[in-house]
C-alpha cells in the first residue's frame, strides 16, 4: 500500500517507507554477502546505499511488494555484476578457475569472472525463459526462500522448484562451456 501511495506522488508515503526500504535492502544485500571475506572492499552497506539510491530514483510505478522484490533483486544483481566487471578490469588476470553455480553467486576479486559469466548465462536465460532467471534471480539475487518466490511471481511452491532446477541444469551446463 505504501508503495503505491508514494508512486501515485504522496511524499509522507516514502517517509514512511523509508526506515521498511532500508531494513529490506540490508537484508538483501546481506544475503548477497553472507559468505565474503571480512576484508572485502564491496560491504553491504555500501551495496544498500547504491541499491536505494537506485531505486528511491527510479520512475517505477511499483505495483506491489513483490514487484518491489523483483526490482531491488534486479538492482543488485547489476550492482554486483558491475563491482565484479570493475575488479576484473583492475586485474586482467586469466586463468579462472571453474566454480559451481553457488560459489559464483560469492562475490570478490578472485571470482569476479565467474560471476561476469554468471550473468552472461543468466541473460541467455531470460531470452529463452523470463520465469526461470527470474526465479534465479529473487532466491540468489534477492535473498527469498521458495514460498516467497512462489507468492511474488503466483506460482506455485512445486513450480519454484522444478523451474530452479531446471534452471540450474541450464546455467550449469552454460558455465561448462566457458
Amino acid at each position: 500500500m505504501l508503495l503505491q501511495q508514494w508512486s501515485g506522488g504522496k511524499k509522507e508515503a516514502l517517509d514512511q517507507l523509508m526506515p521498511l526500504l532500508y531494513d529490506q535492502l540490508r537484508r538483501l544485500a546481506s544475503s548477497c554477502l553472507r559468505s565474503e571475506r571480512r576484508d572485502h572492499t564491496l560491504r553491504a552497506t555500501a551495496l544498500v546505499h547504491e541499491a536505494y539510491v537506485q531505486l528511491v530514483g527510479a520512475d517505477v510505478a511499483w505495483e506491489s511488494r513483490g514487484h518491489f522484490y523483483a526490482v531491488a533483486a534486479r538492482v543488485l544483481r547489476h550492482i554486483l555484476v558491475d563491482y565484479a566487471k570493475a575488479q576484473r578490469r583492475q586485474k586482467r588476470g586469466g586463468g579462472a578457475e571453474k566454480v559451481s553455480l553457488d560459489e559464483a553467486l560469492v562475490v570478490g576479486p578472485e571470482i569476479s569472472a565467474e560471476l561476469v559469466e554468471l550473468d552472461d548465462a543468466l541473460k541467455l536465460l531470460e531470452s529463452r525463459d523470463a520465469r526461470k532467471a527470474e526465479i534465479v534471480q529473487l532466491i540468489f539475487f534477492g535473498g527469498l526462500t521458495y514460498e516467497e518466490t512462489a507468492r511474488v511471481l503466483g506460482i506455485s511452491d512445486a513450480t519454484v522448484h522444478r523451474d530452479l532446477k531446471m534452471a540450474k541444469a541450464f546455467l550449469y551446463s552454460e558455465l561448462a562451456k566457458s
